[in-house]
């Protein structure tokens, strides 16, 4: 269902009374089934793919953010996945690509895919955000779909090999190794410094994700995944880990992902992404058909640990409830949340707000401005309020 149409059109009574019809595709045999070796979406959800929200100014840069709005479940489909290049998608061949892991390391080695693929692996669901994420709505409402505010964001399940598994397999690090630098393959050369005993317990080194190899736009043929850290620095294309004694002091973390307070202070190295929920049914773009029930479903998250309550309300936060969390929550993953709602035909505020297992509470907008200012375009998590019209309409307002 594409994003203008929320509710399905109502039969009338001489439809419910009449023999049911039968349609085309019933009566004649339908496609063959190597029609597309590979599956693709049905050609009535051609409207449901990822979007741009705006044009970038450099040749290569550029991003595209996942319909939230029109999907289901916590996990994202490869195809639908949110794209963040600074310098394009490379074309890299496998068998002759290779990860470089040096620096205060006792024994430096380059691997090969195969190496990689030889070594004990794991499956684990965890989402990815950009810090950028919603920085739109710093301002105030900016007036844009769930798609353009909170759609650089995707929940997938990632295989690969533990970190720690990898730096065994270098006899571990030595000296005064604090920190690792990751770089990536692209023609940006993208590299952020991590503290190891931050990440060395769960950061993996992929080359799957939804159980098929990574997709060239999510970093094939290998990357990091930091779960919980934002989403810069989870390197694509990852061509070297070097342990090194202290931050580098990369472009990427000096002249882009700080934040800068309003005091004019430069927030440095703010790599957790903290608790944030959002519904995406109904969101600005849907449409209210009739009055009586709709669920309101959307998604929570935190880059802290697990989500443990989302609240929902529907007068503009006069009042809250608790929503249903549809799935067990899971560490540094998406969580689907609904619930339910009595539209009366009047008009309406509906907002979302999730604690995580910290007890850390999302926070109103005002609150987070109080806090870090205007001068910021990371690490926005405020509640976001939608406004359901009499007529139906839903809008960021």
């Amino acid at each position: 269902m594409g994003i203008g149409a929320f509710a399905a059109a109502q039969a009338s009574a001489a439809e419910l009374l009449a023999p049911l019809k039968v349609e085309p595709w019933s009566t004649t045999p339908g496609a063959p089934i190597l029609e597309h070796p590979y599956g693709v979406p049905s050609l009535f959800e051609k409207g449901v793919v990822r979007r741009a929200a705006k044009a970038w100014p450099l040749p290569g840069a550029a991003s595209s953010m996942t319909p939230l709005a029109d999907l289901f479940g916590s996990i994202t489909p490869n195809g639908l996945v949110y794209e963040r290049h600074h310098a394009g998608v490379p074309d890299i061949d496998p068998a002759q690509h290779r990860l470089a892991v040096h620096g205060l390391v006792s024994a430096p080695k380059l691997f090969t895919m195969d190496d990689i693929l030889r070594l004990p692996s794991e499956s684990r669901i965890h989402f990815i955000e950009c810090s950028g994420n919603t920085g739109g709505e710093w301002n105030g409402p900016s007036g844009m779909p769930v798609q353009l505010t909170h759609g650089l964001l995707s929940c997938c399940e990632w295989t690969g090999v533990r970190l720690s598994t990898l730096l065994d397999e270098v006899n571990g690090a030595v000296g005064k190794a604090r920190w690792i630098l990751a770089e990536g393959s692209d023609a940006a050369a993208m590299t952020r410094s991590l503290p190891l005993d931050r990440i060395i317990d769960r950061a993996m080194i992929v080359y799957a994700q939804n159980g098929e190899r990574l997709r060239p736009e999510n970093g094939y043929p290998l990357r990091l995944i930091v779960p919980g850290f934002e989403g810069n620095t989870h390197v694509k294309w990852l061509r070297r880990l070097k342990l090194v004694d202290a931050p580098l002091e990369t472009r990427e973390e000096t002249s882009k992902y700080t934040n800068l307070l309003a005091d004019g202070t430069a927030r440095k190295f703010v790599f957790e992404m903290d608790a944030k929920s959002v519904i995406t049914r109904p969101s600005p773009g849907h449409k209210l058909t009739t009055h009586g029930y709709y669920p309101i479903s959307g998604l929570a998250w935190s880059g802290r640990g697990t989500i443990r309550r989302v609240e929902v309300s529907t007068d503009g936060g006069a009042s809250w409830r608790n929503a249903r969390m549809e799935t067990s929550p899971r560490e540094r993953a998406l969580t689907r949340f609904e619930a339910d709602w009595q539209w009366n035909g009047g008009p309406a505020a509906i907002l979302s707000r999730a604690t995580d297992s910290t007890g850390y509470v999302q926070p109103t907008r005002e609150a987070l401005v109080s806090a870090r200012g205007l001068n910021s375009q990371y690490h926005y998590n405020a509640i976001q309020q939608w406004r359901v019209d009499a007529n139906g309409d839903v809008r960021n307002a």
